[in-house]
């Protein structure tokens, strides 16, 4: 990215990119980063804290950046395919390392997780799925039936392996989202129904063919009570006592939050006196509202909620590239109620460039349209 920026800059127009500025897709994350900014000043934590505390939100500043370029560039594309090819990639090597661990690129600890974690795995993969599913649609209509077929596989691909080899729990909540929003958006009633049991048929299915899935879901009912029973550490248990300890802080400082970075610190003066996975320093608290309530109370919020908001606004027309930055926002929205993706560095970098070159795609065509339209009505010249 920093090389990236060093090759943009110098090529931009002053004036086009602050007709670019105006819209609130783009200053609202500058907003928000100013708002982190300004927020080490009532932090009562060390400075280099709370300039940590500005790293998660630092990454919102290339959104307005890559929105400018990519409506000038027409390679936008490129950047999905190549997206979809790098995940088909990694669920291949997935399978493989499944059977066969020595393959792996990184030390994890899943089975079939080649590097980073089941969670980025599963928010790229599902990404995939929605990205597609216009594609056989569209293809099918158009008699193109081996393009249809090709990627009908390939979703039913990453499909087999969230289902069977590694899946992130919150997958499965954004993925129902996710279904009813291509439903919506891409079919007529009738087809719509037909799609809903369609799937209710493949979730029964799968349940029953997936001792993998029914282990992951099941769990979560044994985490709860291994929490509530014997207040042990469980993955449920930790979020359910992060969510607990949050609220209570967010109370202490609610319109403007305890600044930047202090998320550290306030968890760390509740774990004193704690032992085991309790007593762990931690900086998130697995909510983005929550995250962002801590530091920067209710003002935050509103940026932050303004910002998802003009961002969904911002893909409301139809084409491809609207439909893939509209599945980037909602799933990153979705996802971002049991963790906090916004701020993590995968996600939050797939939201990123997600919004960022989807956006400017559909800016191309939005001007390109506007063209035509204004060559139309000037009419015939004499």
């Amino acid at each position: 990215m920093v090389i990236w920026f060093i090759v943009l800059i110098p090529t931009i127009e002053p004036r086009r990119f602050l007709e670019v500025l105006k819209g609130p897709a783009c200053w609202l994350p500058l907003a928000f980063l100013g708002l982190a900014l300004v927020g080490t000043l009532w932090a009562d934590g060390p400075w280099p804290a709370r300039l940590q505390g500005i790293s998660p939100v630092a990454k919102l500043l290339a959104i307005p950046f890559l929105i400018y370029h990519f409506e000038r560039s027409r390679r936008g594309l490129w950047v999905l395919v190549a997206f979809l090819a790098s995940c088909a990639l990694l669920m291949g090597l997935s399978w493989l390392v499944l059977f066969a661990p020595g393959w792996k690129i990184a030390a994890t600890e899943v089975p079939g997780v080649p590097l980073k974690n089941s969670i980025n795995q599963s928010q790229e993969f599902a990404l995939c799925i929605f990205g597609l599913a216009p594609l056989v649609l569209a293809s099918f209509k158009q008699r193109r039936l081996a393009l249809a077929a090709a990627c009908a596989a390939l979703m039913l691909a990453f499909f087999a392996n969230m289902m069977f080899v590694v899946l992130a729990r919150t997958a499965l909540l954004y993925m129902l989202v996710l279904t009813i929003l291509f439903a919506a958006r891409h079919l007529e009633r009738r087809a719509m129904w037909l799609l809903f049991m369609g799937a209710a048929a493949i979730a029964i299915l799968t349940w029953f063919t997936s001792p993998y899935l029914r282990e992951r879901v099941e769990r979560v009912g044994f985490e709860y009570r291994e929490y509530t029973e014997v207040f042990e550490p469980t993955s449920t248990g930790q979020r359910l006592e992060y969510w607990r300890i949050s609220i209570r802080s967010v109370g202490e400082a609610p319109l403007f939050g305890h600044g930047t970075g202090s998320t550290r610190q306030l968890f760390d003066r509740e774990a004193v006196g704690k032992t085991g996975a309790w007593a762990n320093s931690i900086t998130n608290p697995h909510n983005q509202t929550l995250y962002v309530a801590l530091q920067w109370g209710v003002l935050g919020c509103i940026v932050l909620y303004a910002m998802w908001y003009f961002h969904l606004l911002l893909f409301r027309e139809a084409g491809f590239a609207a439909w893939i930055g509209l599945i980037v926002v909602v799933q990153n929205i979705v996802s971002s109620l049991l963790n906090s993706h916004l701020f993590d560095f995968h996600e939050g970098w797939m939201y990123v460039l997600g919004v960022g070159v989807a956006g400017g795609m559909v800016a191309r065509a939005k001007r390109a349209g506007n063209a035509r339209s204004q060559v139309n009505d000037a009419g015939p010249v004499a």
